[in-house]
């Protein structure tokens, strides 16, 4: 277990890597930073991925690398784009942070810039000339989720880092690592079932297995699709069954809708799953394709906003139609 100041943090930030060597994946991006670090050749940098895949946590330990902790606060300024997201912020907070300079403390400042992708463009157009003009006394690290976000000027100016979604192999490691340090009882399938749903996000991970064990006190695959109001694999088992055996439109419909409100399930997760079923079905290349268009055109109105009665009833259709030319082609 962790320090007792520690004990009552989310778990996320609880385990949270302190060191590059503590990360779990990434080990050419890390290999390259640390070259950088140990030749004092520092660019600006540019960490753009999905959520959950260890951007804010590599640029912290950098932090932590480059700065001694007593100075960690005089030469760190972190902000999180997402909340200040105008040109103000640039002009006033970073322009003043990176035009100080440090007396005591040799070498560069470091921003960080969380959440990039949300900053406006008159305030990426500012921050350009900032980088430009203080590069002798600051770093930048800019992290976004979305690098299409990210004006091309600002881009140019930066080496770029894309973090891809971790794979079950990189996850697993650290996340049995927590489950001991917890003392928590996980079995395999409910690991399994924190992977899939994750789908490459270690703070996924990490929040559902929390939030599972303190419901529940036992994560199986059964508890942690109930705890993220995920549908059972019994459950789309049952919605397949109904949508292709069920003759009664009407039936259908209320079978499906009775199940979504008794267990909470969002249409757009139950169709999720039942793309992946469909896949697994043999069934006849055109009644399959035709089969896929309706149902992403389905999920595409649900995108959209669309309230999901209608685009049940339209999910239902989809199969109707499909057993129909089932029975024709046979």
């Amino acid at each position: 277990m962790l320090k007792d100041g520690k004990s009552n943090l989310p778990w996320v930030e609880k385990y949270r890597p302190a060191t590059l060597s503590d990360l779990i994946s990434h080990e050419e991006i890390i290999s390259t930073i640390n070259k950088f670090i140990q030749e004092e050749q520092l660019p600006h940098l540019l960490f753009y991925g999905p959520p959950g895949t260890g951007k804010t946590s590599t640029i912290l330990a950098c932090a932590r690398q480059l700065y001694k902790p007593q100075s960690f606060n005089q030469m760190v300024l972190e902000l999180n784009a997402s909340d200040d997201r105008g040109i103000n912020i640039v002009r006033n907070q970073i322009l003043n942070f990176a035009s100080t300079r440090t007396i005591f403390s040799g070498g560069y400042k470091l921003i960080i810039l969380d959440e990039a992708d949300a900053m406006t463009n008159d305030a990426q157009n500012a921050l350009r000339r900032i980088i430009e003009k203080y590069t002798d006394n600051v770093r930048f690290c800019i992290i976004c989720n979305y690098l299409s976000k990210i004006i091309p000027a600002l881009q140019s100016r930066c080496t770029r880092f894309r973090f891809a979604p971790l794979s079950p192999d990189q996850i697993l490691p650290r996340l049995e690592h927590v489950i001991d340090a917890e003392g928590i009882k996980v079995s395999d399938d409910g690991k399994k079932a924190l992977m899939t749903l994750a789908g490459g996000d270690m703070r996924k991970v990490l929040n559902v297995l929390q939030s599972t064990w303190m419901a529940y006190k036992d994560v199986t695959e059964d508890n942690v699709y109930t705890c993220v109001g995920h549908p059972l694999k019994i459950d789309i088992t049952n919605i397949v069954n109904w949508l292709l055996n069920v003759e009664s439109f009407k039936e259908t419909f209320e079978k499906i809708q009775e199940l979504k409100t008794n267990k909470g399930l969002a249409l757009e997760d139950i169709l999720t799953e039942i793309h992946l079923y469909v896949h697994r079905m043999e069934l006849p290349p055109r009644v399959m394709s035709q089969l896929l268009i309706k149902m992403a055109a389905v999920e595409e109105r649900l995108a959209a906003g669309c309230v999901e009665k209608p685009q049940m009833a339209s999910l239902i259709a989809a199969f109707q139609i499909a057993r129909d030319q089932v029975i024709v082609e046979a």
